[in-house]
């Protein structure tokens, strides 16, 4: 076996190599930009190399310095990860002419199946069913318009190298492709190093469905059976889980076998997937292969019990596969939620910063309502660590294992309360609303899903009816706790502490009684004759996170005071809860409502990143729909449009300024 390894990736997925690595007792090296001096990464490596500056392609994608490095530390062998170089045959091939073990499939797979143009014309000659499209380079938006109008709108233009989300827009019509060709060709250059772009048909209301493969050099591959990732927004997966609810056994050995038969014609000897664009009717399409690991491997290996990256070691070194396709079976169900830097209340858009606060939910074995589930978090990153403008915005990757489908939803659904984050935008309140929607939790899925559910963008939920309860005897307890201590620091006060109040949530009032002491607290409701009842109580002020059990149903709220009262959220529902004096609560109820700034007349910066273009200038007449600019980060391109017709007055930033979160871009008269 390797006796060392070099990582020639960065993040969560640095990590979770390594980890493997560790438990086979092989030494590791991890290279490092600039941003990830101080990473999680380069802290556990055995070995680090620094390879240059924070734009990966002054670092990550520069394959002479990755060569040098491991010549540097005498590594015998690379493993890319996912993005960067994992699919680069030309890095392959490098590595094999230098003498370094690539652990990933032979160049010659990685051409014939890693390249997405290469991939469709192989598949074609194959026989293998294909998504409809125009399946060569496309030189200009000219020829994009014209090939886009022939397949007929909608369609996808996509990046040939691309991977992860990136590279990729849907087009409904032929303003969008003029806008869409040049902005996915700006990112696929600047995320692979490849500007080749291709463009297919888009199938509406499909499922995204992919199958793990794993191939050794003896000509042995077997399918690990698939997972279901068709819960994406902008062609990014969000929530993967495997197996697929839409598959029966049929379908299942159908997709299977086919994925089979592709890898052993381009002899692949490592771990890939063989994604399928499927019908609700269990028709399915080849759509590409991902010659690499893939980021929700997770949740293959907690129904197989295997372990992809030791196994893509274990080919690499030239080991036989140890295990048949019959040995393999599906245990259980998991689910992956990808909790990201973004913001789910500003259109999901980029959040870059520093983890004030970084507390996942612990790992291992759990108890749940609906038996027990367990807990797997990789990550990348700890408290105090910075996301940057330079990468993917993925924090880690959640994931839950349980003997059923609900109770895996479920448990998920424990695991996103128990995880907290500070400092920055990210989407657990949003994967939170996920798992408690009903259509999800019937396995009714689509790729459109997002969009159907939350055509007006995410603005959290409504709290039910249990999660009215939970605030309410939170904001009661908490308020307890402020009052007594209050007047334990006062002097001359005598008698009990105030027992009735009400609670104020939104419209609603709720007369209460609370009483009881540390741990144990009992909210009496007046006007509906029932009591809450608090037990095991896990808080005390200045704690962000409350836990405890309400009335048998164990739970945990993000909870912090505010300028009046408290801001309580329970998964989606984040709310601002008061807990006013009888007299209060009726002055209150006559304060006029605050009114919101008015800013109509500018244009502000959605998200920190770098202005790639400002389109307009000082005195242009702007109609409703221009580009006003395009900001990058993390990555990915934004258009930001003229939301009304205007002349503009000022413009504030040009292209290459840095700008922040809700900086004044434009401003209109």
């Amino acid at each position: 076996m390797f006796s060392k390894i070099l990582i020639a990736n960065r993040g969560e997925i640095a990590v979770r190599v390594i980890k493997t690595c560790r438990r086979l007792g092989i030494k590791t090296v991890v290279v490092y930009s600039d941003a990830d001096a101080g990473s999680l990464a380069v802290e556990m490596a055995d070995e680090t190399v620094h390879i240059g500056a924070s734009p990966a392609n002054q670092s990550y994608l520069v394959a002479d310095k990755i060569i040098a490095a491991c010549k540097q530390t005498g590594a015998q062998a690379v493993h890319p990860g996912f993005g960067f170089l994992s699919e680069n045959a030309g890095f392959a091939q490098r590595c094999a002419d230098e003498g370094i073990v690539f652990i990933g499939p032979n160049p010659g797979a990685i051409s014939a199946m890693g390249d997405k143009i290469e991939s469709k014309k192989f598949a074609q000659a194959a026989g293998v069913s294909c998504v409809p499209g125009h399946i060569g380079e496309i030189a200009d938006t000219a020829e994009a318009v014209k090939i886009s109008e022939e397949i007929g709108y909608p369609v996808m233009i996509k990046a040939s190298a691309g991977g992860g989300g990136k590279g990729i827009r849907v087009a409904w019509t032929r303003k969008d492709v003029e806008e869409g060709f040049p902005a996915v060709r700006a990112e696929a250059k600047a995320s692979f190093g490849d500007d080749r772009i291709f463009i297919e048909k888009f199938i509406e209301s499909p499922r995204h469905i992919e199958i793990q493969v794993l191939g050794d050099k003896h000509g042995n591959v077997v399918h690990l059976f698939e997972r279901e990732c068709s819960i994406q927004r902008r062609n990014q997966k969000v929530i993967e889980e495997a197996p697929s609810p839409l598959l029966d056994e049929a379908t299942r050995n159908a997709m299977g076998a086919q994925a089979v038969a592709l890898a052993k014609a381009v002899n692949y000897d490592s771990a890939g997937t063989v994604e399928f664009v499927a019908g609700q009717d269990k028709s399915f399409f080849f759509l590409e292969m991902n010659t690499r690991l893939q980021v929700e491997h997770p949740v293959t290996e907690l129904i197989t019990g295997l372990d992809l990256v030791e196994q893509m070691i274990r080919s690499a070194y030239g080991e036989k596969m140890a295990f048949g396709q019959s040995d393999l079976s599906i245990n259980g169900w998991a689910i992956e939620s990808r909790i990201y830097a973004e913001d789910p209340y500003r259109k999901f858009l980029p959040s870059i910063g520093r983890l004030v606060r970084y507390d996942p939910p612990a790992e291992g074995d759990k108890d749940g309502p609906n038996g027990g589930y367990v807990v797997r978090n990789d990550a990348g990153v700890r408290e105090g660590d910075e996301i940057s403008m330079f990468y993917d915005p993925m924090i880690s990757k959640l994931c839950t294992w349980a003997p059923t489908r609900l109770a895996a939803i479920d448990g998920m659904g424990r695991a996103l309360e128990d995880f907290h984050i500070e400092g920055l935008g990210q989407n657990i309140p949003f994967l939170a609303a996920v798992m408690d929607e009903e259509r999800f939790r019937s396995g009714k899925l689509a790729t459109s899903y997002i969009k159907d559910e939350f055509p007006d963008g995410f603005n959290g939920t409504t709290p039910t009816a249990v999660q009215l309860d939970i605030l309410t005897a939170v904001g009661a307890a908490m308020q307890r706790v402020y009052a007594t201590r209050a007047r334990s620091y006062e002097s001359g006060l005598i008698g009990e502490a105030r027992d009735e109040w009400v609670v104020a949530i939104g419209e609603t009032r709720l007369r209460v009684k609370v009483g009881g002491e540390d741990g144990a607290v009992a909210v009496e409701l007046l006007d509906e004759g029932r009591t809450l009842f608090l037990t095991d109580i896990d808080w005390r002020p200045g704690k962000p996170v409350f836990k405890a059990v309400l009335n048998g149903l164990a739970f945990t709220v993000q909870a912090a005071p505010a300028a009046e009262g408290f801001t309580i959220r329970h998964r989606a529902a984040k709310t601002r809860v008061l807990v006013l004096t009888p007299r209060s609560a009726e002055l209150h109820d006559k304060l006029p409502e605050k009114q919101a700034a008015d800013t109509s007349k500018l244009v502000l910066s959605p998200m920190p990143g770098l202005v790639v273009s400002m389109d307009v200038t000082t005195g242009q007449q702007v109609r409703e729909g221009e580009v006003v600019c395009v900001l990058e980060a993390m990555k990915m391109q934004n258009i930001i449009r003229a939301e009304r017709d205007g002349v503009v007055k000022a413009v504030n930033a040009k292209g290459g300024d840095p700008v922040a979160a809700d900086e004044v871009l434009v401003e209109f008269a």
